[in-house]
């Protein structure tokens, strides 16, 4: 039996995690364990997984590839920024990392460009690394700490996903492109409908969408809450690697004839038409003409979402002679410094600025909230992948995302306009002809990383260290929370948060203070004693930052209840200690009121032992029964109070 279902025909997904099996089954629910052959850390969460190597007493990465990339905290607006910048190249250096100064680019794009091979796995403390599916990869975003353990050598864990088939026909239409596919998906499955799923594309339609349009689709797929996306690795794959002179890396990996899927959806690029995300969510999808003739102040082209030469070169031919309109601040945000040299070397930048562009610095920029903040109630269009509430920058913004193309048209006439009322050509851009590789300003590891001594500036402070999970817990409901509570909710982003992603107790000041701004002094009081938090469905979607975790463990969460999960922040409460439960029946979250205390007794036996859970109120005297999804590993690592503490223990044993 076990022959015959070896000989049974394996779609990409199935492959890729084949080959990286190191422990369990691949059926959907069960916990593996994947062999991790690169990862890819950011400044934003990678100052954090230097800390926890040195933690961990790491000589050097056991990868065969990490990569460490400065694109989230470029604005040096005094010493924390610049200086944890060093930290992380002395850390790269230590450690024997890749190391991609200020200016080089977004990781993504980067990493895609120099990095990224078929066949293999990457495991980035990015919420986004997903977008390196676009090369045939398997490339799952994460908390930091399990990257971290992945530099280390260890598997990374997570619950085997189903694989959602979408099949692809047709040709996209004129004006049309590859974020108006990303959107669409979303317009059908919403922020929760890839959760727990693989997404991997197949079908006739793929030859017509190059690497980077599938980086642009693959990027987006983790605003649905999926495990990750995956392409097979077929000629576009091929002609992006000979591009970027690494056709060598080039190994063809399609799905076998006959191979099915869990589950199933199909495009037909034919019958797509501009779409654009409303305010403040990347599930509110509509077509642009129903809401064309709003006036904007903002159009921006760039991000991790789309990185391409062509999602620039396309806007630069359509505004060439052109002027943008007086109104219409048009933010030029070019992904790496190799997509900056072709511009200029083709003239688009050129035509870009003398249209009236702003070009800034290459980078996550206004994406993360680092600067190109909107004016207030204003309109702006984003070819970004996250429009949350306040994630740029501005309070109570109105971001919406939109295509390179919808957004350059709508910069032209100064309101929302669908690219197809234009009176203008379609252009017709081909980079194959000519393409300059630029690779000069990525470090490689260091040749005697025995001698690097590694620079921490005032702004790094230790990781804290936590205590088990106590066998009973009586504690109050500091909050409640509703439905898609994202992490930049949680803990926000932005010029004035991030700079203190090294400093836990200086962060965690800011912890929900977008929902309460009470929150953090009213924990301060539980600190010691202990708190929870209730939730709604997908509770921690967007970004993988693990600080959304760190910060309130830090200020004494030790539970939290919600109706569903959203994966990466799930696996981050487990990583810090943080026991995340669901309720059995999800009404009892309306019987709770925010101040409520909630007893739970007999909590280690319970939960080794795999029974259910009962928590009671002690106000109404009502019990709620729940559950949990956690693996005997996490049940292990929680009651030790974190993966680090868990490290700890196997070390000195």
């Amino acid at each position: 039996m076990a022959e015959k279902s070896r000989q049974q025909p394996r779609n990409v997904t199935q492959k890729l995690i084949a080959s990286h099996l190191a422990s369990g089954r691949m059926k959907a629910g069960e916990e593996i364990g994947l062999t991790i052959d690169q990862t890819l850390t950011q400044d934003a969460t990678g100052t954090l997984v230097m800390l926890e190597l040195e933690a961990m007493g790491l000589d050097h990465a056991r990868t065969e590839l990490s990569a460490q990339y400065v694109d989230h905290n470029l604005l040096q607006t005094d010493n924390r920024n610049p200086d944890d910048h060093l930290f992380l190249r002395s850390a790269c250096e230590k450690f024997g990392l890749w190391f991609s100064p200020p200016g080089s680019g977004v990781s993504h794009p980067v990493h895609m460009e120099r990095f990224g091979k078929p066949g293999k796995t990457l495991l980035g403390s990015d919420s986004h690394t997903c977008a390196a599916g676009s090369l045939g990869m398997l490339a799952i975003g994460a908390g930091g700490l399990a990257v971290a353990m992945a530099i280390c050598g260890q598997p990374f864990y997570l619950n085997m996903p189903k694989v959602m088939g979408v099949k692809l026909t047709g040709m996209l239409p004129d004006w049309v492109s590859a974020k108006d596919v990303v959107l669409e998906m979303l317009r059908r499955h919403d922020v929760k409908g890839g959760a727990g799923r693989i997404i991997e594309y197949y079908g006739p339609g793929l030859k017509h969408l190059s690497a980077m349009d599938r980086h642009v689709i693959a990027n987006m797929g983790q605003e649905m809450g999926h495990t990750t996306t995956v392409f097979p690795a077929d000629d576009a794959v091929r002609d992006f690697l000979k591009q970027q002179q690494r056709v060598d890396d080039f190994e063809r990996l399609e799905a076998d004839r006959g191979a099915t899927y869990d589950e199933h959806d199909e495009i037909d690029l034919g019958k797509l038409e501009p779409l654009i995300a409303l305010p403040s969510s990347p599930g509110k999808v509509v077509p642009v003409r129903e809401v064309a003739g709003e006036p904007i102040y903002q159009a921006y082209i760039g991000s991790s979402a789309n990185p391409g030469l062509r999602d620039f070169a396309v806007p630069a031919m359509v505004v060439k002679g052109r002027q943008v309109h007086e109104r219409v601040s048009f933010d030029i945000n070019p992904t790496s410094r190799q997509i900056l040299e072709n511009l200029v070397k083709l003239g688009h930048l050129n035509d870009l600025l003398s249209a009236g562009a702003r070009l800034h610095q290459t980078g996550c920029n206004g994406c993360i909230g680092m600067g190109q903040a909107p004016a207030t109630d204003q309109i702006s269009l984003r070819t970004v992948p996250r429009n949350f509430a306040g994630r740029s920058g501005t309070e109570e913004d109105k971001v919406c995302l939109c295509s390179p193309e919808t957004a350059t048209a709508s910069a032209l006439t100064g309101e929302i306009t669908d690219p197809r009322d234009l009176d203008i050509d379609y252009p017709v851009f081909d980079e194959s002809t000519s393409f300059y590789v630029e690779d000069r300003n990525i470090r490689p590891p260091a040749q005697h990383p025995e001698l690097t001594v590694v620079e921490k500036g005032p702004n790094i402070s230790t990781l804290p260290q936590f205590d088990g999970l106590p066998d009973k817990l009586t504690a109050p409901v500091l909050l409640k929370v509703g439905d898609d509570i994202s992490t930049d909710e949680i803990l926000p982003a932005g010029s004035r948060i991030l700079p203190f992603r090294s400093n836990i107790p200086a962060i965690s000041e800011f912890t929900y203070t977008r929902v309460d701004a009470s929150y953090p002094e009213r924990a301060k009081k539980y600190q010691d004693h202990g708190s929870m938090i209730v939730g709604g469905e997908n509770y921690g979607q967007g970004s993988s930052r693990e600080h959304a975790a760190l910060a309130p463990r830090y200020l004494g969460v030790r539970v939290v209840i919600a109706k569903s999960y959203s994966r990466i922040h799930w696996q981050n409460l487990c990583n810090f200690g943080i026991l995340p439960l669901r309720f059995t029946h999800p009404e009892d979250y309306d019987d709770i009121e925010q101040g409520d205390e909630l007893a739970l007794e007999a909590l280690a036996d319970t939960l080794e032992q795999g029974k259910r859970l009962s928590a009671k109120n002690t106000r109404s005297g009502q019990r709620y029964e729940l559950t949990h999804d956690l693996s005997d590993r996490q049940i292990r690592m929680i009651l030790k109070g974190g993966l680090l503490n868990l490290m700890r223990e196997s070390l000195v044993a």
